[in-house]
């Protein structure tokens, strides 16, 4: 078997592997159902991934159309995998190899919530739903063989992790948690298991704050006390989904001047994390004394005990997930040639309509019940007939040769010659 398709696939990615945080805040899509409704009229299908550390567009299509549409969207930098090779690189995404955290739990989720966004926006072919859904499972497959996520820290607790790195302990700390979505969750899930004093929750939809605090027996702040909050914290870790800073320096500089007291020359210091993707706080906070600012790039230094156990677990799922493109680049090919089928059958089914009419007008006042038999008659062996053409290019397509497909189908519904192909 080749590792043909019988049908393009296309990805365009970039990722923490080769771009910081500040150059993939240039290529996010602020509006996700505007990118997917643009892309659903270039595409057969498409799907859009955005997580902290990666943006990813995946599309029913050749990588030319696709170079074209992003450029159209004033889009450059992608790196960009095709055919099987953008089959591997998902699948390797979906198991978490490709994660800056290797192995990570939080991709599944979010694989799967790209593909309901494409659903609900009408641009989930087939092919794409098909696609996702396999990685899915194979990715759910190769944690449960090779226990890759055992001892995994998400971004969100590795956040925590680089805060207690800084403080040396977090017990008795202060913390500031300023967002309350999937990654709020993680990371007051890991803030739980910490010594804390107190864990404060913000939000802009309180009703939200005061669900994830009443979890972690924490304290929800309205988003309108959030400086008075941070001047009682140590430590502020930031992961809204706001299109637009947050925290900005102004604020921040009039928050810090609570932390001191009057006669006192030096400003307690404040530790803020910012894991939001686009950014939750201005780069200009930086450079404010007394305040040390870290992002998802200095999460790539955290040190994370379990690392050299990962490496080992992914190399028993690369070993997996070599074996396993196989079987998907052949279920990719079955049910790429649906479409080709559909034709042929449409076809089919066309010309027996006809000469069932034909034959029943033939046959003066007929009855419903002889109605009924001809038509079933006709619809067998309309069906039989079409078995082996079926199974015939069904194969073809298993082994990608989409020429031979075609040929069958055009010499079928168009009497096209048939050429014979010699084979290498």
């Amino acid at each position: 078997m080749t590792h043909a398709l019988f049908s393009p696939f296309t990805i365009a990615g970039i990722s923490h592997h080769t771009a910081s945080v500040a150059d993939m805040e240039k290529v996010r899509f602020p509006d996700e159902e505007a990118f997917l409704t643009k892309a659903g009229e270039w595409f057969k299908g498409a799907i859009l991934l955005q997580t902290c550390n990666r943006i990813e567009v995946m599309v029913n299509g050749n990588e030319d159309l696709l170079g074209r549409f992003l450029e159209s969207e004033g889009r450059a930098g992608w790196q960009i995998w095709k055919d099987a090779e953008a089959l591997s690189h998902l699948l390797d995404l979906a198991a978490g190899l490709d994660s800056m955290v290797i192995g990570e739990d939080q991709i599944l989720g979010q694989l799967r919530d790209a593909l309901t966004l494409s659903e609900s926006v009408s641009v989930a072919d087939p092919l794409i739903t098909l696609c996702i859904n396999k990685a899915i499972h194979a990715g759910s497959e190769v944690r449960r063989i090779t226990g890759i996520n055992r001892g995994a820290v998400s971004i969100g607790s590795a956040a925590v992790l680089l805060a207690e790195e800084q403080l040396g302990s977090l017990a008795g700390r202060h913390i500031l948690v300023l967002g309350s979505g999937e990654m709020g969750v993680l990371v007051t899930q890991a803030l739980a298991e910490k010594q804390l004093s107190a864990i404060y929750v913000a939000n802009r939809t309180f009703d939200r704050a005061q669900r994830l605090a009443r979890k972690v027996s924490g304290t929800a702040v309205p988003i309108s006390d959030l400086y008075r909050f941070m001047t009682l914290s140590d430590v502020v870790i930031c992961c809204t989904a706001a299109p637009h800073p947050v925290i900005r320096a102004g604020e921040v500089m009039e928050a810090l001047k609570g932390r001191s007291w009057p006669l006192d020359r030096k400003v307690r210091p404040l530790l803020i994390v910012d894991i939001a993707q686009p950014r939750d706080v201005e780069e200009s906070v930086r450079s404010i004394p007394g305040v040390c600012l870290f992002t998802i790039d200095d999460l790539r230094k955290v040190n994370d005990n379990t690392a050299q156990f990962r490496r080992e677990a992914a190399e028993k799922a690369q070993v997996f997930l070599d074996q396993e493109i196989t079987r998907f680049i052949r279920l990719f090919n079955r049910k790429a040639a649906d479409e080709l089928l559909a034709t042929l059958h449409s076809w089919a089914e066309q010309i027996r309509i006809r000469e069932r009419d034909k034959a029943l007008s033939r046959l003066s006042g007929c009855d419903d019940r002889l109605r009924d038999v001809t038509d079933d008659l006709t619809r067998v062996l309309t069906r039989k007939l079409l078995t082996d053409v079926t199974l015939t290019i069904r194969s073809c397509a298993e082994r990608g040769d989409m020429q031979v497909a075609e040929d069958l189908v055009g010499a079928i519904t168009r009497g096209e010659t048939l050429c014979s192909r010699t084979q290498d």
